[in-house]
């Protein structure tokens, strides 16, 4: 079962508040009008932990989520162990828990990583590369994304070395894709068994996406469990602000503050 973080805090900003607020309305002159002048200790931790509690609750929900990147998928651009910030308001603002959104601000573009929770699991947060819009006809054929009949350019950039948890994944082809107006870099296994994963085509439904994990033919993506609807959506990745991997060494200090493109 999933420890749902952002309910529990919900439940605890609310009933700090709601102390702390009744004592201030009514218990607080019942205790004045008795001659007491020792304020209860449940009152207290209420007044101190309820602003506090609100400014986290505030930032989570509606500015910025930090996220842990757990796979390879998609390696090379997140690496395990990366600890990633997300914008929860780039595509509206939502209400905590239920996720409903209650201001349009912007929509999801080509090329932006997102984290969301997949159809198929709707109890976890995953994280990939949006590359199909809706409306789109996408098309994976012999590695290559197609995007309305136009082919995604691609540059080898020689074959990949990894380092830590990553490290599987050295001697891959390393290459930089180009995805509408953006670049960003993408890896391919060049064993001949993975070259038909994944292929076929697809026409994006209205209020979905089309989305692709980096590290092509080691990520579960759209092209195996369908399209990701819009309300699934988190926020979009922007910045990878720690990263510690047990099996690189434990901190890399190199990746603080990359930006994630």
């Amino acid at each position: 079962m999933r420890f749902d973080f952002a309910a529990v805090l919900v439940i605890l900003t609310a009933l700090a508040g709601l102390i702390w607020a009744l004592d201030r309305l009514i218990l607080a002159k019942r205790r004045a009008d008795a001659g007491k002048t020792t304020e209860p200790v449940v009152v207290d931790y209420a007044r101190s932990l309820f602003p506090v509690l609100l400014l986290v609750l505030v930032v989570r929900s509606f500015l910025a989520e930090p996220f842990r990147i757990p796979s390879s998928s998609m390696m090379p651009t997140l690496l395990i162990g990366d600890f990633i910030l997300v914008n929860k308001y780039a595509y509206g603002i939502r209400l905590p828990v239920i996720n409903q959104k209650v201001i349009a601000i912007g929509a999801p573009e080509r090329g932006d990583v997102v984290v969301f929770r997949p159809p198929h699991h709707p109890d976890q947060d995953w994280i990939k590369r949006i590359v199909g819009l809706p409306g789109d006809e996408i098309a994976y054929i012999d590695k290559v994304i197609y995007v309305n009949g136009q082919a995604q350019g691609q540059t080898r950039n020689g074959p990949y070395i990894g380092t830590g948890s990553g490290r599987e994944m050295t001697g891959a082809l390393a290459l930089v894709e180009t995805l509408g107006e953006s670049q960003h870099r993408i890896l391919q296994s060049q064993n001949r068994a993975s070259s038909l994963r994944g292929e076929g085509r697809w026409v994006v439904p209205e209020g979905q996406y089309f989305v692709l994990g980096d590290n092509r033919d080691n990520s579960e993506d759209s092209r195996f469990w369908g399209f990701l609807p819009e309300q699934n959506l988190v926020g979009r990745a922007f910045l990878v602000w720690m990263h510690w991997d047990r099996a690189g060494g434990g901190v890399d200090f190199s990746r603080i503050g990359e930006g994630i493109e």
